[in-house]
């Protein structure tokens, strides 16, 4: 072993071992790919060079920096290559130099270790320490290539900050600035914060602009009405004089003044009108510059989220060292040759994702060598090379990042793996499985078939750790198998787990969040088309069959839609790693970009929940991922769903939204909506609200309401005019509707009655008769119900 021959005590330098460590930290990994290279192809002369290369190097700086033993490592290393010459060797003779260069990567994560110790030691951490197992590592911001390195929790990260173009400028632009992780992560979780409350800023902006609608309106309507009263007075004015002139007799000068003065008072009226009508369009135009300038400091939110979001990002090359020395050690131990290939490892990742993976990553990789790949000489027995291969394989699919583990070993004993769930009850022993539900079972917790447990690994012992894990994330695992041709294991991770863009859905009452990367369309489905969708359990598009869901059912809140669905309904239709399920929902609330909350421990585990978010509103959000949900839940949701039986909705008549009655209330004047409105939600109901007749026809095409309580002054369409609507109408023809009018005078009755109004109230209204008249309705409907 190449530590016995040291005899050297290490003296590092504080302020030079800092710079040390991050030179090492892209040496390192040039010098092990510069390795792998070499021990592939003997004959690679510029291999062997850029090993020694990068052996001086590293052996100099490490000597310079006080890291003597480190850097008489290098030094050996360097002989033990110069001695071999510069002829090509036998591979095998290559090997032993893997693991020289282990030894001296092991060394230099033990220096930076005590290094974050003593910088600990030094500042007082802030926050509790993390635990420092693997070392730490250095980060770069995007303007400087970033380093590879091994992966592990850090107490500090290394940033580059950018500056300008000229000489000074580069100069200070390849300074670097010691931060401490957790204090990364808070500035992240403040960046979020800033997000959420220009949310809320811009829903209560939105309210606001709305309050303004609705006062420009009412506005417009008094002018309406002061110039109706000075034509009155004028008119009445110019009709007694004429009376006088024909009458011969004078004007009664008392009752001119009366008219006089009636005239100043609408004059006076009208100024008010307008000085109301100047300030509001002042609050008009505050509004509208508050409205940019939030859209402003939006950009800026999100920009400077982004750069710290990008501080976390890691290539998957960074802990591709550790994945090399995994299969190099476990090969040895095996007695196995094994090559590691790794495709796509400049793809980036959340540090938080890799940190929480990587353990995973190197189980996935013992299994596939202890038990995917054969022996030597089996393998030759079998016609196959007699190194083994397992490709690592990273592919981006929109927020996702697909991570493949294939060997070319002798795969699954799916027999082996059936009988020995059956033994353990997880299974019938009669059952025929597939090999997909087969393979899937090593994934139960403690599930094995090895005859003796060994330390290395064990092709089930431990696998529901790394489900779990992958499930915790949001994620999914696949495991694909075929006797004699290998394993492969399929993980579809969460790029990110900080900021995301999530689709808010809703079921009934009940509202989740998707992220947006699956969602890949959301079509409008006609009545046939979703009747024959539950019907057969599936929705075709793009010339391929969908599993289709009712999304309630998949999260075993409701069996099917309570809603009516009008002409047409939304399915949303979500997609990630090639795999699509289309889920049925009320409706779709839109799309914002939310800051994902951690779990907790009690949550984390919960299959198919991967986060939540608070709304602008203040309200918690579940983010779910569909994909998960219908694997794990798929068969029981359909099974839910048709036991429905004829609970599923007859598109195109009306049905209630749920056990809540719903109460229409039709109203030009605000205040009267919103007091209505209060009164009838303080009793539990719901309320719609309606400032015209066009709008509540439009709404009564969805939902059908418990009943109508309509003003008959109304701009666009009466309440007449309404009413007549209503009644004319074969759906809703026996539909409740209550008049509620300052027109009290007998003749509005009874054309009201005329026309089929069920109740007249005059304004103001009593509360306990409306209220009465509500309880009645819906104790009618309670009876009718079957």
């Amino acid at each position: 072993d190449a530590d016995d021959e040291l005899d050297q005590t290490d003296a590092v330098d504080v302020d030079l071992f800092p710079i040390f460590e991050e030179e090492a930290v892209e040496l390192l990994p040039q010098l092990g790919a510069a390795l792998r290279q070499w021990t592939a192809r003997p004959d690679n002369t510029s291999a062997r060079t850029e090993v020694l290369r990068v052996l001086h190097t590293l052996k100099g700086s490490a000597r310079l920096a006080g890291a003597l033993r480190l850097g008489e490592l290098a030094h050996l290393f360097e002989s033990e290559i110069e001695s071999r010459g510069a002829e090509p060797a036998d591979p095998a003779l290559l090997a032993p130099l893997l693991g020289r260069f282990d030894a001296l990567q092991a060394t230099f994560d033990q220096l930076r270790a005590s290094d974050a110790r003593r910088y600990a030691a030094l500042t007082g951490p802030a926050e509790p320490p993390a635990p420092v197992a693997p070392p730490p590592q250095a980060l770069l911001v995007p303007e400087q290539p970033a380093p590879r390195s091994t992966l592990g929790p850090v107490p500090a990260l290394d940033i580059t900050i950018a500056a300008g173009s000229t000489a000074a400028s580069r100069q200070a632009a390849a300074q670097t600035v010691r931060v401490r992780a957790q204090l990364l992560e808070r500035l992240l979780n403040q960046a979020g914060e800033i997000m959420l409350t220009r949310a809320r800023m811009e829903s209560e902006l939105g309210q606001l602009r709305g309050a303004l609608k609705d006062m420009t309106g009412n506005l417009d309507r008094l002018r309406l009405q002061l110039r109706d009263v000075e034509l009155q007075a004028e008119t009445q004015m110019a009709s007694r004089l004429a009376q006088a002139k024909e009458s011969q007799q004078g004007f009664d000068p008392l009752e001119f003044d009366r008219f006089t003065r009636v005239q100043e008072l609408t004059h006076m009226m009208a100024e008010s009108v307008n000085d109301v009508g100047t300030v509001q369009r002042n609050l008009q135009r505050t509004v509208e510059v508050g409205e940019n300038e939030l859209a402003a400091q939006a950009r800026q939110t999100r920009e400077l989220q982004r750069d710290l979001l990008r501080t976390r990002m890691l290539e998957f090359e960074g802990i591709s060292e550790r994945l090399y020395r995994v299969v190099r050690q476990t090969s040895k131990e095996t007695g196995k040759q094994v090559a590691l290939d790794i495709v796509g490892g400049r793809i980036e990742m959340d540090r938080a994702v890799l940190d929480r993976m990587t353990p995973s990553f190197e189980h996935l990789l013992r299994n596939a060598v202890v038990h995917g790949i054969e022996p030597p000489q089996a393998r030759l027995d079998a016609g196959k090379p007699a190194q083994g291969r397992i490709t690592v394989r990273l592919r981006q699919d929109g927020n996702d990042v697909s991570v493949e583990f294939e060997d070319d070993g002798q795969g699954l004993d799916l027999q082996a793996i059936q009988r020995r769930a059956a033994a353990l009850g997880l299974v019938d022993a009669s059952a025929v499985l597939d090999d997909s539900t087969a393979a899937g079972l090593i994934q139960q917790p403690g599930f094995s078939t090895a005859a003796e447990v060994t330390e290395l690994a064990g092709r089930g012992i431990g696998m529901d750790v790394v489900r779990a894990e992958v499930t915790a994330l949001g994620g999914r695992i696949e495991t694909h198998s075929t006797a004699g041709s290998g394993t492969r294991f399929q993980l579809v991770l969460p790029l990110t787990t900080a900021v995301t863009q999530v689709v808010l859905l809703r079921m009934g009452s009940l509202s989740i969040g998707v992220p947006a990367g699956v969602l890949e369309l959301v079509r409008r489905t006609t009545p046939a088309e979703l009747a024959q969708a539950y019907a057969s359990g599936s929705i075709r598009y793009g010339g391929e069959e969908v599993p289709f869901y009712w999304a309630g059912a998949l999260l075993q809140s409701t069996q099917r839609s309570t809603e009516g669905a009008g002409r047409t309904t939304p399915v949303v239709l979500v997609r990630s790693a090639g795999q699509r399920v289309a889920l049925h929902v009320d409706e779709v609330l839109g799309n914002q970009e939310v800051v994902v909350k951690n779990l907790g421990v009690q949550l984390a585990r919960l299959p198919g929940l991967s986060a939540m978010t608070v709304l602008a509103s203040g309200a918690i959000v579940l983010i779910y991922n569909p994909l998960a949900l219908a694997a794990l839940y798929g068969a029981q949701a359909r099974s839910w769903m048709s036991a429905a039986g004829s609970g599923q909705p007859q598109l195109g008549r009306a049905v209630p939204a749920s056990d809540v009655p719903l109460v229409l209330v039709v109203d030009d004047s605000v205040t009267v909506r919103r007091v209505t409105q209060r009164l009838l939600q303080r009793e539990g109901y719901r309320v719609a609200l309606a400032a015209d007749g066009l709008q509540a026809l439009k709404l009564l095409q969805g939902e059908r309401p418990l009943v109508v309580l309509s003003d008959i002054e109304m701009p666009r369409m009466d309440g007449f005019d309404l009413l007549r609507s209503i009644r004319n109408d074969t759906s809703l023809a026996d539909l409740p509707v209550v008049m509620i009018t300052s027109r009290i005078a007998q003749k509005h009755r009874d054309h009201a009655r005329a026309l089929g109004a069920d109740h007249y109230l005059g304004k103001p209204y009593s509360e306990d008769a409306l209220l009465a008249l509500v309880r009645q309705y819906s104790a009618a409907r309670a009876e009718a119900a079957p």
